[in-house]
């Protein structure tokens, strides 16, 4: 077995929700599940097959994210493995839609920080391991630091 760091390539702060699922629909459902969150959002959706035609299927509203989209899927180049790319939303906005898809197995993460995946190749083919997801911690929060959290999260309407 050897062991790759692949980056995902994206514009710095856009959002990435890299996950895996099990069925050649997977493409189309994520894609129904995005639609139905919010009329504002733009996305872009590659799923990797890993049987048959073994292509990477592709959907979604904004061209370049579907291309870009495509393009990580395929550098990733893992079975089953999907890539979702956001513009005009968030992971926490949709994240459970694409949970309730029934195909969808797991969901390495879901965030706009510099993201590396993990791959493994083996004889019969790539699998994910994980994702290395932003920076390390750089210490534990003060209070001033919980007491600015707390105003970010009121200001961004997520808590009363």
């Amino acid at each position: 077995m050897e062991l790759s760091m692949v980056p995902i390539e994206k514009p710095e702060g856009m959002n990435v929700i890299l996950g895996q699922a099990h069925f050649v629909k997977t493409v189309e459902d994520i894609h129904e599940a995005l639609a139905g969150a919010s009329p504002q959002l733009q996305y872009g959706v590659a799923f990797c097959e890993a049987s048959g035609p073994c292509l990477i299927r592709r959907s979604g509203n904004a061209k370049d994210l579907v291309e870009l989209a495509a393009l990580n899927a395929e550098t990733v180049g893992a079975g089953h493995v999907f890539v979702v790319l956001l513009r005009d939303g968030y992971p926490v906005n949709v994240l459970n839609a694409i949970k309730q898809v029934p195909e969808v197995c797991t969901i390495f993460c879901a965030t706009a920080n510099p993201v590396e995946v993990v791959v493994a190749q083996t004889d019969l083919g790539r699998g994910v391991m994980g994702v290395v997801d932003g920076m390390p911690p750089a210490g534990i929060e003060t209070d001033k630091d919980e007491a600015d959290r707390k105003a970010l999260l009121r200001t961004m309407g997520y808590k009363l």
